[in-house]
């Protein structure tokens, strides 16, 4: 089997998972009880936490753990909405980003807020002067993914904090689901930056498990509201197994980090360059610093896109349409339309998403595969 769906989610490694075993069978108690067991689960939580921060080099207070990347962009833009009504309600956005931001910002819409959905350029990149030119006296909010999902473009976010730096009373949140263990940091972290969105289960930890950064004297509204865990920020009993296993994969995942981020530029350099010589294909991720390693994203022209995704599926080699949120609904791609790229085109769209644990091996078989795919379909049409 060839897995190259990593952007959907990837497989829990055997040492996270053994630590999530361990952590359920020894630590079970409620980290919020008074008693003995209350307190270990509490302390390897704490733990957990302070692991986190000190790999994003921030402060733990400023780490509050979440369900998803899903819950975590709602609850930022959400519980950003309801603080700071009283001094606004105008929004700030790219219309390339995740349903879990787009959804929710049309929620919001229908609750009185504005927002302005900004364009991007062919290759999927925003302006940040057109960040500069959308805001407003009103605006509280301006939310940009770091790496999108569908095409692997990487945002100018150290250009929008420079911009930023001369409102310092709005919000700015970053998705940066698809940025863990690619070797961004220089150009996803700033400290300008207020908030930002993870998900365990993009970087080999468990589903069901994720966190925020939220830069310290800045507030939200709680979504959830309840016992007061996470400091009264967040409530719910916490997923204690989850979260250390997550902390734990977090750690792998940032562990020699430049070369693993290498070996996929190498893999995704590899099917570019093959991809190049096929007169009848589209290719919408570019070889430039401003991609991240391991998206592609290509069309064989007059060929659905999963239509091809199952024809890979036969081979045991799988991968997706665009995004896995809309693929198996059949939706559209949001980043292709916005890319103004023509409907009958970005229907073939497919999306090749890589880790560290593939294998040049695996690549070279995914182009031979790709090359018998292609020639049928050529004869076929």
């Amino acid at each position: 089997m060839i897995y190259f769906d990593n952007s959907a989610t990837t497989k829990i490694t055997p040492a996270v998972l053994e630590t999530y075993d361990k952590v359920s069978q020894e630590f079970w108690g409620n980290p919020s009880s008074l008693h003995r067991l209350g307190d270990k689960a509490d302390q390897i939580l704490e733990s957990a936490r302070n692991q986190i921060a000190t790999i994003l080099h921030c402060r733990p207070e400023e780490i509050y753990f979440t369900s998803s990347g899903s819950e975590g962009d709602n609850w930022v833009l959400k519980g950003t909405a309801l603080e700071k009504s009283t001094f606004g309600k105008h929004i700030v956005t790219s219309s390339i980003e995740h349903p879990a931001v787009t959804n929710s910002l049309q929620q919001l819409e229908k609750l009185g807020f504005e927002v302005t959905y900004l364009p991007v350029d062919k290759t999927g990149h925003i302006n940040p002067m057109d960040v500069k030119e959308a805001i407003r006296p009103d605006t509280i909010l301006v939310s940009i993914m770091a790496v999108n999902n569908e095409v692997g473009a990487i945002q100018p976010l150290q250009q929008i904090a420079t911009i930023l730096q001369n409102y310092p009373n709005i919000h700015f949140h970053v998705d940066a689901v698809q940025a863990i263990g690619k070797n961004l940091g220089e150009q996803i972290f700033d400290p300008r930056i207020d908030f930002m969105t993870f998900s365990g289960h993009k970087f080999h930890a468990p589903r069901g498990v994720g966190f925020i950064y939220a830069k310290q004297g800045r507030k939200i509204a709680p979504l959830i509201n309840g016992g007061g865990q996470e400091n009264n920020w967040r409530s719910s009993t916490e997923n204690v197994p989850a979260i250390v296993a997550m902390a734990k994969a977090l750690r792998v995942a940032t562990t020699d980090e430049i070369n693993k981020a290498q070996q996929q530029q190498e893999l995704r350099h590899m099917l570019l360059q093959h991809l190049k010589t096929l007169a009848n294909v589209a290719i919408f991720s570019q070889e430039t610093p401003d991609f991240a390693p391991h998206i592609v994203c290509f069309a064989i022209n007059g060929v659905r896109g999963e239509t091809i995704v199952h024809a890979f599926e036969q081979y045991d080699i799988y991968l997706s349409t665009t995004s896995a949120c809309s693929s198996k609904k059949g939706t559209k791609s949001i980043t292709l339309k916005a890319m103004h790229v023509p409907d009958k085109i970005a229907t073939s769209a497919i999306r090749v998403s890589l880790d560290e644990t593939n294998t040049v091996e695996e690549m070279q078989e995914f182009i031979a595969t790709l090359d018998k795919i292609y020639q049928h379909f050529q004869v076929l049409n």
